[in-house]
């Protein structure tokens, strides 16, 4: 697959599997561990989809997903929360804050594939 993924993932123990899983699908993945580490990724090389962490130190992914979603540059990028965060409302509020689509941790290994794959086809569960 030849469009770039970014994961956005304070934890390297969740950043490293979801990049693993991706990776032996022949996605091209970008990994970065906090907000300002995607903003410096995004300008080496612009992702078609971030999978985005909402619980982070600093800037947090609902904040960045606001700000590249208010940004004529990054707007177009298909971002989906990839969070543990499952309390009602929860996936409302990214979708508030201008994500496209929800992932729910843990992660499942056999199907987290297809899950990209779909958002990546615009088969967004939010349209």
């Amino acid at each position: 697959m030849n469009s770039l993924v970014l994961i956005v993932d304070d934890n390297p123990i969740n950043l490293k599997l979801a990049a693993s899983v991706l990776k032996a699908d022949d996605f091209r993945v970008d990994e970065a561990g906090n907000a300002d580490q995607a903003l410096a990724s995004i300008q080496r090389a612009k992702p078609v989809l971030i999978l985005m962490d909402i619980a982070m130190p600093g800037m947090d992914g609902l904040a960045l997903t606001r700000k590249l979603k208010g940004d004529p540059q990054t707007k177009d990028i298909v971002i989906v929360a990839l969070t543990a965060f499952a309390m009602k409302g929860d996936e409302q509020k990214a979708y508030a804050a201008g994500c496209d689509g929800y992932i729910a941790k843990p992660i499942d290994t056999r199907q987290f594939s297809q899950q990209v794959k779909g958002f990546l086809e615009n088969e967004h569960p939010r349209d």
